[in-house]
């Protein structure tokens, strides 16, 4: 069986792929799904620094400031795959960058307070 920081960095990993897929292809984004642009920025990033601060809240900090560089990175990329740089979509991802890495300390902090697991 893995342990809980592999996991965490293997679904970070397949996260940030997919998030470069749906960020730098031309996927149209089906009208079955709602909310704005920034919206799902904002959760994609969330969901991407969730896991490795649930498991590993002492390197939460240092994720964030590498998955805040990778919204950065993908918002200069862009223009050069024909879609178009957004200084508000970089914010959304930091935003989602805090949100998730903050959610995912607490719930670390929760879980070994309340519960008693030490997750890593």
């Amino acid at each position: 069986m893995k342990s809980a920081p592999a996991l965490a960095i293997a679904l970070t990993v397949t996260l940030a792929v997919v998030i470069a897929v749906l960020t730098l292809a031309r996927v149209p984004v089906p009208a079955a799904i709602g909310g704005s642009d920034k919206l799902h920025h904002l959760l994609g990033f969330a969901a991407l620094a969730l896991p490795v601060a649930v498991v590993r809240p002492r390197w939460a900090l240092g994720m964030a400031l590498i998955l805040g560089a990778y919204g950065g990175v993908i918002e200069l990329v862009q223009p050069h795959v024909g879609r178009s740089r957004e200084l508000a979509d970089w914010l959304a991802d930091l935003a989602g960058v805090g949100m998730g890495t903050l959610a995912g300390v607490v719930a670390n902090r929760l879980a070994r307070m309340v519960l008693g697991l030490r997750l890593a």
